[in-house]
């Protein structure tokens, strides 16, 4: 069974404090060479003369770079008037070959001229005026975001030299992995076959994103210990899906949380988002294992940790180990624990049952909100077929703007005409309800008019147990 995840915190609470810091050094432009100075008469008139109107001011012969001189037109321009969209889009592509150039920098190991490029690139981005309603004021704080994570990983790349950069997971074999393994094969032996066996969903599709984003192919085990492969699981820390994104997370990775959807639950969506983060984990920490810590717990516990050690820097992630929280210590054995067992399972005594088959669907863009399971009992399909499909879909039904929904091969057209028979689907209302001392599950059904069954299904509640300040959604308003 899965224990509680702590809580991940996220790696720009960092760089709230790292990045204002870049303000105080400004874009370093080329300075404007100075002008030739005009030769004053030894016998100046007592009043300003009206210089003749043929006479031309001294010619400039002063060679300036091709590169300079566009950086001191755009530095005189910036001065002069207000940046117009043409300036403004100039402006930012140089912020962008400053990170860019950071980037290459940071490639090489040269780490201080990487953080001399991020300044710069920042620095143009204070200077940077655009308009409220142009395109690039979302481009720009995309750019402010990138800048952060990049100077926070390489603060910690200073303080984590990691000689070996692993490219793979190292399936490392000791007696904390052993215990994971001792418990695959006993008491949670039902669990890790019937997840391994639901992995079969989705597990092709997986391997090929890690392998398009270069990642190690066995992280197509970790959500078999993250949630046993299943889309609706839910921890106590509230984290949810195949890969138990907590909702700040999800919302950092552009998983779509609302009334009618939450993207933690799309095993497809999610793993492309879960991709993304351990790709930023692994840069940040260089090595996988260590990762993957982060991963579990958050990318501040794992730096606490290592800024913590009696050496602080990391040598190994089996060093850091013993240091880390009790669930997250058992976090990277078990998935290289499972990684073991499913590329030997004859050497540990265990028989892989054969996985459920790849879902095969198409996807039909409709707008219009209607059940699921209504819909699919117009398709001549199982009640629950469409919501297999959909897992991410909370009031199981389709929402009220446009969305495209999976359906079994060959049955887009057929989707498309049923929608027009259907009754619309208008979500309950609820009021909310702040549990006190001393009231049980039935006695606030009693008072709120309800019946327990039903604050039951609408809280997802398993059992009647409640506790004081747990809020509870009441059907009804008011």
């Amino acid at each position: 069974m899965i224990r509680p995840k702590c809580p991940k915190i996220v790696a720009f609470a960092l760089a709230a404090v790292i990045v204002p810091g870049c303000a105080h050094h400004a874009p370093k432009f080329v300075q404007t060479p100075a002008k030739p100075a005009v030769e004053t008469p030894k016998e100046a008139p007592s009043t300003p003369a009206t210089p003749p109107q043929d006479i031309k001011p001294a010619e400039d012969k002063t060679i300036i770079p091709p590169e300079e001189k566009k950086a001191v037109g755009q530095e005189f321009a910036l001065q002069e008037k207000p940046v117009t969209k043409d300036i403004a889009t100039i402006s930012f592509e140089d912020a962008m070959r400053f990170y860019e150039e950071a980037l290459q920098a940071r490639e090489r190991g040269d780490l201080t001229a990487a953080v001399k490029a991020l300044d710069d690139a920042y620095g143009i981005l204070l200077r940077l005026d655009v308009a409220p309603d142009s395109p690039l004021v979302q481009e720009k704080h995309n750019l402010r975001l990138l800048i952060a994570q990049r100077i926070v990983e390489i603060n910690a790349a200073r303080q984590n030299p990691i000689t070996n950069n692993h490219k793979s997971l190292p399936l490392a074999e000791n007696k904390w992995v052993q215990q994971e393994i001792d418990l695959f094969r006993g008491p949670e032996k039902k669990a890790f076959l019937e997840g391994y066996r639901r992995s079969g969903l989705y597990r092709d599709w997986i391997l090929e994103e890690l392998r398009k984003a270069g990642l190690p192919e066995e992280l197509v085990w970790l959500p078999l210990i993250e949630s046993w492969y299943m889309p609706q699981a839910l921890s106590v820390a509230r984290a949810l899906g195949i890969w138990q994104f907590i909702r700040s997370t999800g919302l950092r990775y552009d998983l779509s949380q609302d009334k009618y959807v939450d993207e933690r639950r799309d095993p497809y969506k999610a793993t492309k988002a879960a991709i993304r983060y351990l790709t930023d984990l692994h840069a940040l920490f260089g090595d996988w294992t260590t990762a993957l810590a982060a991963y579990n717990c958050g990318e501040g516990v794992v730096q606490y940790c290592i800024n913590t050690q009696r050496i602080s820097y990391l040598d190994n992630f089996w060093d850091l180990f013993l240091g880390l929280p009790y669930q997250t210590a058992r976090y990277v054995p078990r998935l290289i624990a499972a990684a073991h067992i499913i590329r030997d399972p004859q050497k540990y005594g265990v028989t892989l049952p054969e996985p459920y088959p790849p879902l095969k669907f198409e996807t039909v863009k409709i707008n219009y909100p209607t059940m699921l399971s209504t819909l699919s009992v117009a398709l001549g399909l199982e009640a629950t077929e469409l919501e297999f499909l959909n897992p991410e879909l909370r009031q199981k039904s389709t929402p009220d703007h446009e969305y495209e929904l999976r359906v079994p091969i060959g049955y887009a057209e057929q989707t498309l005409a049923a929608i027009n028979r259907v009754p619309k689907y208008v979500p309950p209302e609820f009021a909310t309800y702040r549990v006190r001392g001393g009231d049980t599950l039935s006695s606030i059904a009693q008072k709120c008019g309800t019946s327990v069954q039903t604050l039951q299904r609408i809280n997802n509640l398993r059992g009647t147990l409640i506790y004081p300040g747990q809020v509870l959604k009441i059907p009804g308003r008011g």
